[in-house]
């Protein structure tokens, strides 16, 4: 047998040994092993006496796209060569792939067995990229949004596997939410405001790496998976931060954010991204209505009170059934005749003969949207209330009924409001609603939206606790409000600094008149307060100082009555 065979024989051999290797690093159901895969190559190469190859991905069809194009070099003996075959397929996701084999000037051309052989290499070269590029971009779609975070699938794919690895140990959840960012879009723009949501979230990632995960769920709402050692660092960012949204001008803004730590459990437990997301849910909730504090620790006390909460939820929709839901109205009374001028309807629960009190009800509603359903109910009984008033003759007072920030959803809530007020037969004037501040551009347009629509069928509208809140001043300047409601906040207390309360209490009674505003006092509870009122020239007091939520029977007496004492 000739040399010549034998080395024939040889190369087959080592050519099909290679390309069994190069089959099973490409028919993985692991990730790939992209050099060992590229060390195959090279091999094959040699043997097919190829001087170079090159595979090309590109996600646009278009050729000559900048920064669209990657090219991967599997092998490459550096001498001179020139194109020997060529592949290119474009797959229905419009990306493009190619592979280039190239030949040293100085070697014979491919015969067909070896060109053969390249082009079945190429063709499995082409796949393994497709299959590659197609589960990265599955990744991206999956565990990725637009904007480019981590997503909350990514979050709980996370933590589904270290779960399973038993790999818990001394881990924290913390989900959080940029704290009046809607604001900072206001002030600086919605491009920097991305700029500095970014800014913010890269602040967090670094402090929690090599092991952390921070995912976004939407908006400005995240969610972080990390080791405990890193929480005093990110709780302090958390309470504030300022960062950079402008690098050209070195501009720079403070972010904070509202907060819920939960700690993870050591030991294994059954449905761990429910747990985990329900409790760390829990706080972050909990972070919200807090006004003393952005941020809150999950605690037993806490499960206790979301346990609570899903009874109340559970308890509503018979409740809301059976007409448990019933208006106490609150008397609004001129300070300076004492003369009964309005009153304002407060739902109260009763259940078995006791009164679940609103904070143990209202704030659990809040959070979907039975508060809506709750608040169209007590609505419908000031209306009916007020039709019976009217037919029995009574001297009927306008009667103010509250509705949630969460209305402003409902794109048809005027409608619904005119509805009940005109299906009960009663008077727009005899109605007032009273909305509260809101956060978002979205939902202020809508609440301008919304005044508009009610003064133009005649019902009052009123800016609930005034001055509680971050946005008064552009409520009152772009809304035509007919009433404010001052905040018992803004009224001096007992032991107060009289005299600077008292100021602050004159500039804004003057400002709300100057812009012909009627005010009403919330929380007047002594003569003091009354002097201050009468001072300064708020004419409408409610609080306990006059009369206490009232039964409807005890009202109608105050409606006969009239007149309080002095």
């Amino acid at each position: 047998m000739s040399t010549e065979m034998t080395d024939s024989r040889t190369r087959d051999q080592m050519y099909f040994e290679h390309l069994e290797q190069l089959t099973g690093f490409m028919t993985t159901m692991e990730e790939f092993d992209i050099p060992a895969i590229f060390a195959v190559m090279g091999e094959l190469c040699k043997i097919l006496r190829v001087s170079k190859g090159v595979t090309t991905f590109s996600e646009n069809s278009r050729p000559g796209r900048p920064g669209t194009e990657e090219a991967f070099v599997c092998y490459d003996d550096g001498k001179p060569n020139h194109l020997a075959s060529s592949m290119r397929v474009v797959t229905s996701t419009h990306m493009v792939i190619s592979c280039d084999v190239y030949q040293a000037d100085d070697v014979e051309p491919l015969d067909e067995l070896e060109r053969k052989r390249v082009e079945l290499i190429q063709r499995m070269m082409l796949t393994c990229l497709n299959r590659s590029r197609q589960d990265q971009i599955i990744e991206r779609l999956t565990f990725y949004d637009v904007n480019g975070y981590k997503n909350l699938s990514c979050w709980f794919a996370n933590l589904n596997k270290r779960a399973a690895q038993g790999n818990l140990h001394n881990m924290v959840a913390i989900r959080f939410n940029l704290k009046h960012f809607s604001l900072i879009n206001e002030q600086i723009g919605r491009t920097y405001g991305d700029q500095a949501m970014r800014a913010y979230a890269n602040l967090i990632d670094e402090q929690i790496q090599p092991d952390g995960l921070l995912c976004r769920i939407g908006g400005d709402n995240f969610i972080i998976l990390m080791n405990r050692d890193h929480l005093d660092a990110v709780v302090k960012i958390l309470r504030g931060a300022p960062v950079v949204f402008d690098p050209r001008e070195d501009q720079r803004v403070k972010i904070t954010s509202v907060a819920g730590v939960y700690a993870l459990p050591e030991t294994r437990v059954p449905n761990i991204t429910d747990t985990v997301m329900n409790k760390v849910t829990a706080a972050y909730n909990r972070a919200k209505e807090n006004p003393s504090g952005n941020i809150i620790f999950y605690s037993d006390k806490m499960q206790r009170a979301e346990e609570h909460a899903i009874r109340i939820q559970q308890m509503f929709n018979e409740a809301l059934e059976s007409r448990e839901f019933v208006a106490y109205y609150q008397p609004k009374v001129d300070i300076r005749t004492r003369e009964l001028v309005g009153a304002e309807a407060l739902c109260r629960w009763i259940r078995d003969g006791k009164i679940i009190q609103p904070m143990d009800f209202i704030p659990v509603l809040e959070r979907g949207m039975d508060i809506c359903r709750l608040d169209f109910h007590m609505l419908d009984i000031a209306c009916k209330d007020i039709r019976r008033w009217l037919d029995e003759g009574k001297d009927v007072v306008q009667v103010s009924v509250n509705l949630s920030r969460r209305h402003m959803m409902d794109p048809d809530l005027l409608e619904h409001i005119i509805s009940i007020i005109d299906q009960n037969n009663v008077p727009h004037q005899y109605i007032e609603i009273e909305l509260t501040e809101t956060m978002t551009d979205v939902e202020f347009s809508d609440l301008k939206r919304i005044v508009h629509g009610l003064q133009a069928h005649g019902i009052s509208t009123s800016v609930d606790d005034f001055g509680s809140g971050y946005s008064s001043l552009n409520l009152i300047k772009q809304i035509p409000w007919n009433v404010m409601k001052l905040d018992k906040s803004i009224l001096p207390a007992e032991g107060e600094d009289l005299s600077r309360g008292s100021r602050m209490f004159q500039h804004v009674v003057n400002m709300a008149h100057e812009i012909g505003l009627k005010c009403v006092a919330e929380g007047v509870e002594t003569k003091e307060q009354l002097a201050i009122m009468d001072q300064y020239g708020c004419r409408v007091a409610q609080g306990y100082y006059f009369d206490r939520p009232l039964p409807v029977q005890e009202f109608e007496k105050r409606l006969i009555q009239k007149v309080y004492q002095q």
